[in-house]
């Protein structure tokens, strides 16, 4: 029955939002969000660099299964490390599943030990929204000229178990390299699996 509810959980999140997240190649919209330590933060003080954003909730089985196994951390310290941004965005709206204040953000960066550049707090959706993020995880990359270059799934399997992970393609992982070795991404667009973001 669990298995079921998380399968019927991520379909919602999928279907839901009818509304298309912008293509890839198209230029990332802009935003301005405050952090978790109440500095903003915009994407365009970011051009020239890479990118990666990652639409979160902390109660999401599917984010749980990525943090709890320890995979995002690795991958956020792993990029971070070679300079590219990761701003993590919570757009949940106040009252729902996965709003964060900002010193739960703080608790939870600290308990759970995340790598991210920062965590962006979005309470009234709007940058979500901007970009049609429907799930938790929701995964775009940008290249340093601010062009979208992937969006979608963080992996191949939309599971809530963290089994699956090694046997999973982690796109964004794909798309980095890739595009950082010169490359075509060769799989830029996939369908995003998680919990559906609570917007007001």
């Amino acid at each position: 029955m669990k298995t079921l509810l998380l399968s019927l959980s991520s379909l919602i999140a999928t279907t839901l939002f009818a509304a298309d997240s912008p293509p890839v190649g198209a230029a990332a919209p802009d935003f301005s969000l405050p952090d978790a330590s109440g500095k903003t933060q915009s994407l365009s003080q970011y051009k020239g660099k890479y990118v990666v954003l990652e639409w979160f909730s902390p109660d999401c089985p599917f984010v749980k299964k990525h943090y709890g196994s320890g995979n995002m951390q690795k991958l956020q310290g792993e990029y971070t490390g070679k300079g590219v941004v990761w701003l993590t965005i919570d757009s949940n709206a106040p009252g729902y599943e996965g709003n964060l204040s900002p010193e739960q953000a703080q608790k939870v960066m600290k308990d759970w030990n995340t790598k991210q550049t920062a965590l962006l707090l979005d309470p009234d959706g709007k940058v979500g929204r901007s970009y049609s993020a429907r799930s938790t995880p929701h995964m775009f990359v940008i290249n340093p000229e601010g062009k979208i270059i992937y969006e979608g799934a963080i992996d191949s399997n939309g599971s809530a178990s963290p089994a699956d992970i090694p046997m999973s393609t982690n796109y964004v992982k794909v798309a980095l390299n890739e595009s950082m070795s010169g490359k075509p991404v060769s799989k830029d667009n996939t369908r995003p699996y998680g919990c559906s973001v609570k917007y007001k």
